[in-house]
């Protein structure tokens, strides 16, 4: 424990079912009262001989020729020890000691609570971060500290993660990642389906890479972390900062269709036209969201990265606009050849074919348009219609703080009635944790009897940890986490005389006391 405190970054660090080692005297009522011992007496005895004293020395200024320190053993450390301290003397060279009127044995300072996790003891170890540090840097020095401790431990002894949000982190993270390549591709090919030319496609190809590696310049700046909001604000960038690029690329072919004999005047004609369109969509669109970052509350701390690291990108993409897209298009555009033989094969099929599928669209939308234009009251009534459609669903759609993620790890919290015994309590909830074991989704069970995570310690009270499979093997239908903890409920449904809820790990921290643990690693004791 002191060295995970020590880790820079961690908040608080707290074990459930710590217990600190205690010398326990179990007295026996009955041979007590046969020699007619009370508890007080045992207490004066142990006061009596378990003292630190300094008895001095033997021939001490008693006009001795020498003189003696006596040693004196202080205070007691073992079990015999203690059973040796001596509670009556009959005379006559019997004594009646500890061990004779009590069971004396190394134990815990307190049975309040115990930590059971897949039918072996256990402690279970939570991890909390402090406010504006590194959450990955943390649990990797955490799990450092635990692999370099484990070469200590006693054979039988070992340590498995419970929530480890790295890993949760680390899957989101690289979906997100897929997601971004996933769409850049996306942009590129319909770039090039609509422009047909393949050096055209390279221009905007350039400029999204610029304006993302940009942005990540100035979230260096700004202090803000990779992390699943600014990843998610470059997905949509993706989409915003490449119509800057197109919207370049396409004025400077009009020009060149116009009849322009040169790229780069094509280009500087062009860019005359649409610079001043280009510099208010800009203003217009970082205007949306630069606002978002001074919202207040949890909203804002949700929504801030979100919003600047969008403002960003898309500024960085009119800069690319009116700086690099006009010099890489005055470098890899040519004048179209009116005269150029017209090219045969399989590409330029495929281009005859969807121009005049897309002509045959724009006509039928042209001729869809004219007949509102006619009919103006259908087009007000699709609005009236599509408004009263909106107002329903979002009178209809549930509401949420922050959507639901799988997280891999449910939280499950015990409640009996005032003044159940621990006993009581331990039964309960071993049952309830057999119960959860024996869904195939889940990994392992932790069982923490004494205490929960919303009262606090008691012994009418009980938590479980409850670790699901990898997601990779929950990928079917009804194995997701709604669905486990659905079956969760389900099965303890029968469960009398106590209150027994299921909770998802929660997106956000400190909704819950204690159960955004960013790091949970469980040390398990088989039972000898």
């Amino acid at each position: 424990m002191p060295r995970l405190k020590r880790v820079n970054g961690v908040g608080d660090a707290f074990i459930y079912g710590a217990r600190d080692y205690s010398m326990r005297i179990w007295l026996k009522p009955d041979v007590m009262a046969v020699h007619g011992l009370m508890p007080a007496d045992v207490m004066a005895k142990l006061s009596e001989q378990n003292i630190e004293a300094a008895p001095g020395k033997f021939g001490e200024n008693g006009a001795q020729a020498f003189q003696y320190v006596i040693k004196y053993k202080g205070r007691l450390k073992t079990a015999k020890e203690f059973g040796d301290i001596i509670i009556r003397s009959s005379g006559n060279g019997q004594f009646l000691r500890l061990n004779d009127i009590a069971k004396v044995e190394m134990g815990s300072l307190s049975y309040a609570s115990s930590t059971i996790t897949d039918g072996y003891a256990a402690t279970a170890i939570a991890v909390s971060q402090s406010s504006g540090s590194n959450a990955h840097d943390l649990i990797n020095q955490c799990e450092r500290i635990l692999e370099e401790s484990a070469k200590d431990f006693p054979e039988g002894v070992y340590h498995i993660p419970f929530l480890n949000a790295n890993e949760f982190l680390d899957a989101s993270i690289e979906k997100v990642v897929h997601t971004l390549i996933e769409a850049f591709i996306l942009v590129f090919i319909v770039v090039f389906i609509f422009l047909q030319d393949f050096r055209s496609t390279l221009i905007p190809a350039i400029s999204v890479p610029v304006a993302i590696i940009g942005t990540f310049f100035f979230l260096k700046v700004f202090g803000f972390s990779i992390n699943l909001l600014t990843l998610f604000a470059l997905v949509l960038a993706i989409g915003i900062v490449v119509d800057d690029a197109i919207v370049v690329v396409e004025a400077v072919h009009a020009k060149l269709d116009q009849g322009a004999t040169s790229a780069k005047k094509a280009t500087l004609h062009a860019m005359s036209e649409i610079s001043s369109a280009i510099v208010s969509i800009t203003l217009v669109m970082a205007a949306v969201f630069v606002p978002v970052s001074f919202i207040s509350g949890s909203a804002g701390v949700f929504y801030k990265q979100f919003g600047l690291t969008l403002a960003i990108a898309i500024v960085i993409s009119a800069v690319n606009a009116l700086t690099l897209s006009p010099a890489l298009c005055a470098i890899f555009l040519k004048p179209h050849d009116a005269h150029a033989p017209v090219k045969r094969g399989i590409l330029q099929r495929f281009y005859t074919g969807f121009n005049t599928a897309f002509h045959a669209m724009t006509g039928k939308y042209r001729q869809s348009v004219h007949f509102l234009i006619r009919r103006k009251w259908v087009a007000g009534a699709a609005i009236v219609g599509f408004s009263m459609v909106l107002w329903l669903l979002v009178k209809t759609i549930p509401t949420g703080f922050v959507p639901n993620e799988d997280g891999g790890a449910i939280f499950g919290d015990i409640i009996l009635p005032p003044s159940s015994s621990l006993e009581r309590t331990t039964e309960l909830s071993d049952e309830v944790a057999r119960i959860a074991g024996s869904i195939p989704e889940v990994e392992s069970v932790c069982r923490v009897a004494g205490q929960d995570l919303i009262s606090g310690p008691g012994g009418s009270y009980a938590a479980l940890f409850i670790r699901l499979k990898p997601w990779a093997q929950r990928a079917k239908k009804g194995q997701d986490i709604s669905s486990v903890v659905g079956q969760l409920f389900g099965r303890n449904a029968h469960i009398k005389g106590a209150q027994v809820i299921f909770l998802r790990r929660l997106p956000c921290k400190g909704l819950v006391v204690r159960m955004a643990l960013n790091f949970l690693y469980r040390i398990f004791l088989p039972v000898i």
